[in-house]
C-alpha cells in the first residue's frame, strides 16, 4: 500500500526534512503519525500525495512508483486517496450536500450516482439532517465530519488525515477518530497525524514517531514509550 525505501528529502534552503526513511504500511492498517512541530510529518504526507518528490530513494503507493509518475498521472494517484484537513477547507457558498458532491464531480462521477452516494455517506456520518445547511451554520465538529464525508465519498483506498481533530474539543476528537476507526474496519487504510496523546492512548493502533526527519519508533502503542 505505502512503501518508502531509503527516502531522503532536502529543501533548497538546506533543510533535511526526512533522512533515510524506510517503512511499509499494509492495506487496511490504521496508523498514527506523531512528532513535534518540524519533525517531518508534513513532508511525509506531501510525499505520499506527490505534492513533493524525494531527493533520493523510492516511494511506492498502491503499486505506483512515484519517482516514475508523470505529472498528468498524479490526479489518478490521488483518486485513490481521501484527504481530511485540520482547517476543514469547505466551500462557504456550497451547502453540505454540494461540498461532498464536489469531490465526486471533480473525478467525473455521473449525477445519478452522486444523488445516490452522497446521502448514503452523509447518513453514515450522522449528517443526513444537515445536507442543505451551509458551513457557517455548522459546529466545528460537524464541519470536520463534512470534511470526512468528502474524503470518503469516492471510496478511497487510503484516507490521509492531517491533524483532523486540531480544531475541535476532546469529545468531538474522540468521535472523529471513532468514525475513522469504523471506516478502517471496512478495509480503508488510515494515516492520521496527531499531537493528541490521549487519542493515541485510547485507540491502540500502529504508531510511527518522527523526530528530526527520522523514524525513531514504529510499533504498536503498547510497545512504545511516546513522549509528546
Amino acid at each position: 500500500m505505502v512503501e518508502f525505501k531509503n527516502v531522503c528529502k532536502a529543501y533548497e534552503n538546506g533543510t533535511l526534512a526526512l533522512k533515510n526513511v524506510n517503512l511499509n504500511i499494509d492495506k487496511g492498517e490504521f496508523v498514527f503519525i506523531v512528532g513535534s512541530s518540524g519533525a517531518g510529518k508534513s513532508t511525509f504526507l506531501k510525499l505520499i500525495m506527490r505534492e513533493e518528490t524525494p531527493t533520493s530513494g523510492e516511494i511506492i503507493i498502491n503499486g505506483r512508483r512515484l519517482t516514475e509518475l508523470k505529472h498528468k498521472e498524479v490526479p489518478y494517484l490521488r483518486r485513490d486517496m481521501g484527504i481530511v484537513f485540520q482547517d476543514f477547507r469547505l466551500i462557504p457558498k456550497m451547502n453540505v450536500f454540494d461540498n461532498v458532491a464536489f469531490a465526486m464531480r471533480v473525478v467525473g462521477a455521473n449525477q445519478r450516482y452522486i444523488k445516490k452516494r452522497v446521502p448514503y455517506v452523509l447518513e453514515l456520518l450522522g449528517l443526513k439532517e444537515k445536507a442543505f445547511c451551509f458551513p457557517n451554520e455548522l459546529s466545528g465538529g460537524e464541519q470536520q465530519r463534512v470534511g470526512l464525508a468528502r474524503a470518503l465519498v469516492n471510496n478511497p483506498k487510503i484516507i490521509i488525515a492531517d491533524e483532523p481533530t486540531g480544531n475541535v474539543d476532546p469529545r468531538m476528537s474522540f468521535e472523529i477518530v471513532s468514525l475513522l476507526e469504523k471506516i478502517n474496519q471496512r478495509g480503508t487504510t488510515i494515516l492520521m497525524v496527531t499531537h493528541e496523546l490521549f487519542l493515541v492512548k485510547k485507540f491502540p493502533k500502529r504508531l510511527i514517531q518522527i523526530n528530526k526527519g527520522e523514524i525513531i519508533h514504529d510499533s504498536k502503542f503498547e510497545e512504545v514509550h511516546y513522549e509528546s
